[in-house]
């Protein structure tokens, strides 16, 4: 996939976030959490192929500065385990850190953050 058809995935994706990815990036948008920027739908190409072009993901949400991607889990990612696996597998191979939050878990919003801190505090 070329990278321009990527950035306009990644726009649509940010046009039509889950209720939980509302929740979550209204904390972390703006610097809000810790000073930190984060950006949201964010490609990260792992791979780039002549003949089949870049291999990506689209991180819901993604801090450059510690290098940390986070992931809401809904229910399908209780169907596509081993995706997710492998999926994290790539990620901390280009020296990135996953930090998984399951939708039910934004009830406590509070309970989110302080996960969030943590796992900044043990970003590579």
């Amino acid at each position: 996939m070329q990278k321009s058809k990527i950035t306009l995935l990644a726009r649509e994706l940010r046009r039509k976030q889950t209720p939980e990815e509302k929740i979550l990036w209204e904390t972390l948008r703006n610097r809000r959490l810790n000073g930190l920027k984060f950006l949201r739908q964010h490609p990260i190409v792992y791979e780039h192929d002549l003949r089949k072009g870049l291999s990506f993901f689209i991180a819901d949400f993604y801090c450059a500065e510690k290098r940390l991607v986070i992931e809401l889990d809904g229910k399908v990612h209780d169907f596509q385990k081993e995706y997710d696996e492998n999926r994290d597998y790539i990620l901390n191979k280009l020296q990135l850190k996953v930090l998984r939050i399951k939708n039910e878990e934004l009830k406590d919003l509070e309970a989110v953050k302080r996960k969030i801190l943590l796992g900044l505090t043990d970003s590579l």
